[in-house]
């Protein structure tokens, strides 16, 4: 092919694993990546991949079972519940130290100025800082505080910044979505991990609920279905417990959420954050339509689901192969 894409990585939690697989599928199909906009997960992904070191962040991510994830969370009792500093401090370790307009391919992230009330594009300066403040998801990562500016994550204004890359010479747009609802279409495929260890995940949780009260229910419900599936051979939590409050799957299998409500303060956050994104996404693409959309559905998995980083890279990939398929059937 060879054509020169301008690539826009949106917002969506655990999801934004799932760019990885794109970015897999595009250049597998000989596309150059000319440029890239990424806001929140999407900034992470993108922001590695400018600096050439997605393949070293895809081995790490994929090493990473639950009891990994948690071990990550550094606790704050600030404004948000993770401080982030073990995530992004090993993010910086892969990438190094590198200003944006060093990097290889021209990037910008997305942020949201609480102050201000405004986006604010990161098209130079400290890379690091750039993706930390774009992904410190309200409630969930504290925010970067910088002068006199507070950032937060850039999907409160914008979860899928394509403006950025409107005026770029490139042969087509590409932006990922993952606040998509064609849910029907794409289960998340299933991926055999070894059985978990059921006494070191009860540390983790009477640590986390010591801390964050309201994460107490849901840890100890995980832990109890962690330590059943690991009697039966399996690894992977359930995305909620048997019962009232057990959320069903549709025929095709991908997750469908509880009806009944969220289970934690820190959960109800997040799908009212993600309902806003969803919203703002539809009208960012109806504004500047992309050539080419992939449509992650929203359902896929849960905002936090860290741990599934196997599962949704390949999700994103065959997504990535479906779409593209169809666009170069039409040229």
């Amino acid at each position: 092919m060879g054509k020169r894409v301008a690539l826009v990585l949106g917002s969506g939690g655990a999801r934004g694993y799932a760019h990885v697989g794109v970015i897999e599928e595009i250049e597998a199909r000989g596309y150059e990546i000319a440029c890239i906009a990424g806001c929140s997960m999407g900034a992470v992904i993108g922001g590695i991949q400018a600096a050439g070191k997605l393949d070293e962040y895809r081995q790490w991510i994929e090493s990473l079972d639950y009891l990994d994830v948690l071990r990550l969370l550094d606790l704050s009792f600030s404004l948000g519940a993770i401080r982030g500093d073990k995530v992004f401090g090993r993010i910086r370790d892969i990438v190094g130290e590198i200003a944006i307009e060093d990097l290889p391919i021209p990037f910008t992230a997305v942020a949201t100025d609480l102050t201000n009330h405004q986006e604010v594009w990161f098209q130079e300066g400290c890379l690091h800082q750039a993706m930390r403040a774009s992904a410190a998801i309200p409630s969930l990562f504290t925010p970067v505080v910088q002068g006199n500016r507070m950032l937060v994550d850039g999907g409160l204004l914008n979860p899928l910044p394509i403006v950025p890359v409107v005026s770029s010479h490139s042969d087509l747009i590409i932006a990922v979505n993952l606040n998509a609802t064609n849910h029907r279409q794409y289960p998340l495929p299933v991926i055999e991990r070894p059985p978990a260890a059921k006494g070191r995940l009860d540390l983790m949780v009477d640590s986390l609920s010591a801390h964050l009260p309201f994460w107490r229910r849901e840890a100890e419900v995980e832990a109890g279905l962690l330590a059943d599936q690991a009697a039966l051979g399996h690894d992977q939590p359930p995305a909620a417990p048997e019962g009232p409050r057990s959320a069903p799957r549709s025929a095709e299998g991908s997750q469908v959420i509880d009806a009944t409500g969220p289970a934690s303060l820190l959960e109800l956050v997040n799908q009212s954050f993600e309902a806003m994104q969803t919203s703002l996404a539809q009208y960012k693409i109806a504004g500047y339509p992309p050539d080419v959309l992939v449509n992650v559905p929203r359902r896929a998995c849960r905002f936090f689901e860290f741990y599934k980083a196997q599962e949704l890279i390949q999700l994103g990939r065959i997504i990535a192969s479906d779409t593209l398929d169809r666009y170069e059937a039409e040229r």
